[in-house]
C-alpha cells in the first residue's frame, strides 16, 4: 500500500468537497485505525480544511487519548462534544430496550452531532467506513454510514492497517482490537465472529470468483452477512404510483 495511494485519496477528497462548493470536513475521531486515515488524509487533502470531532459516549478513555494523539501528531484542529448525558437522558426518555437498539443510538447521536457542525460551517461529513465493513454491512444505517463521502469505502480493513503504517499513525492505534464501541468490551471481530483478516481472505476469493480454497465455515458466514445486509448499501426502496 504505497503512498500514491494516499496521494489518490487526498486528491480524491479535496475534488469532492471542491465539488459541492463546501470549504472543509468534518470527521469524527474515535482513536480507531480507520477515522485516524482518513482524518490523515484528508488533513493532507485540505490543510486547515478539516475538523476532528472528539464525541465520547460513554467511551473508554484510551480512545480519547488516541484521537487527540492523533490530532496532535497531525496538527488537525478538534472540539470535543461529551455525548454520554445526551445518550443516557433520551435512554431515560425511551422504554426499555435491546442491547443493540441501545448501542446502535451512539452512532446515530455522533451522526447528528457530526452534522450540526458540517452545516455551521459549511463542511461535508467525511464517513471512516473501509471495504470490509461495507461489504458484510458492519454499520449502523444513519449512524456511521450517514455521511457525504466514503474515502476509505474501496479499501480493505487490512489494506487500511497498511496505509496506516504508511503515513505514521502511531503503532498502539493500528494494534488494538476494532471495536465500533457499542457496549463495554464490544470488539468487531468478537460481534462479527470472524477476524478482520480472515474476512478480507474470504472478500477478495468471492470478488475473484475462486472460493475453492476458502474455509467453508468462514464463506457461508461471510456470504450469510453480505446477503443479511443488502439493504444497507442499496437505494431506500420507493413505492412507484406512475
Amino acid at each position: 500500500m504505497g503512498m500514491e495511494i494516499a496521494d489518490k485519496i487526498s486528491d480524491w477528497i479535496r475534488e469532492r468537497v471542491e465539488e459541492a462548493g463546501a470549504k472543509g470536513v468534518v470527521v469524527g475521531l474515535s482513536g480507531g485505525v480507520d477515522s485516524s486515515t482518513a482524518a490523515v488524509l484528508a488533513k493532507r487533502a485540505l490543510g486547515d480544511g478539516v475538523l476532528g470531532l472528539i464525541i465520547p459516549c460513554h467511551s473508554d478513555p484510551t480512545d480519547i487519548e488516541h484521537a487527540r494523539l492523533v490530532a496532535a501528531k497531525f496538527g488537525i484542529e478538534t472540539e470535543y462534544v461529551d455525548l454520554t448525558p445526551v445518550f443516557d437522558r433520551l435512554l431515560d426518555a425511551l422504554p426499555q430496550g435491546s442491547r443493540l437498539a441501545r448501542g446502535n443510538l451512539k452512532p446515530r447521536l455522533r451522526m447528528a452531532t457530526l452534522y450540526y457542525f458540517a452545516n455551521n460551517l459549511h463542511y461535508l461529513v467525511m464517513g471512516t467506513g473501509n471495504k470490509s465493513e461495507i461489504k458484510v454491512g458492519y454499520t449502523t444505517k444513519y449512524g456511521d454510514s450517514g455521511v457525504d463521502l466514503l474515502p476509505l469505502g474501496d479499501l480493505l480493513k487490512t489494506q487500511v492497517r497498511e496505509l496506516a503504517r504508511e503515513l505514521g499513525i502511531p503503532e498502539e492505534i493500528i494494534a488494538k482490537p476494532p471495536s465500533a464501541g457499542l457496549w463495554e468490551g464490544q470488539t468487531d471481530e468478537g460481534e462479527m465472529g470472524i477476524t478482520y483478516e480472515e474476512l478480507d481472505r474470504v472478500l477478495l476469493a468471492i470478488e475473484s470468483g475462486d472460493t475453492s480454497k476458502c474455509n467453508p465455515e468462514a464463506l457461508e458466514l461471510v456470504r450469510g452477512m453480505i446477503a443479511a445486509s443488502e439493504h444497507k448499501r442499496k437505494p431506500i426502496p420507493i413505492c412507484k404510483i406512475s
